[in-house]
């Protein structure tokens, strides 16, 4: 079973309770890595945690959300083995897995309701990655050695 880790803000705790809500019902395991209630707290903080969760597991997922979500995957990219991925629908989820390997689905709850959201994380965690061509892709985010490549590309 694939253990799934969930983050957010302040302003992301009403989305992630309906998550929590929905794949506790369906069986999965859940934890919740806060925040909780509606005090103000600061997204890189549980983008961080979140990111601290999933180092060296590399079947495990994630969840993150904040008001656009847009924050919070933003903190979350910062680790090298993370690839997260705002969606704000069923598809961009469904390719995130597919097209990505992208292990962490960031979702905005200003701008996302429940029933959308749950159908992007049944999608995300349902979609496996197709491998094959876009492994090449995948390995470069994980080495992208930046200044060889950044002058590769001022070259051409």
């Amino acid at each position: 079973m694939t253990k799934i880790f969930l983050a957010s803000d302040h302003a992301g705790c009403q989305l992630k309770a309906d998550i929590i809500a929905y794949l506790t019902h369906a069986g999965h395991q859940v934890t919740d890595l806060g925040t909780e209630g509606g005090a103000s707290a600061d997204y890189p903080d549980f983008g961080y945690k979140l990111a601290a969760a999933l180092k060296g597991d590399t079947h495990a997922r994630g969840i993150a959300i904040c008001g656009s979500g847009i924050g919070i995957s933003i903190a979350v990219n910062r680790f090298s083995w993370i690839r997260a991925a705002l969606v704000h629908d069923v598809t961009n989820a469904r390719l995130a897995r597919e097209h990505n390997d992208a292990n962490v689905l960031a979702l905005g709850e200003r701008v996302t309701g429940a029933i959308q959201a749950q159908e992007c994380v049944e999608a995300f965690l349902q979609t496996p990655f197709a491998g094959g061509r876009h492994q090449k892709r995948i390995d470069k985010l994980s080495n992208p050695q930046l200044e060889s490549r950044a002058k590769e590309l001022d070259d051409e």
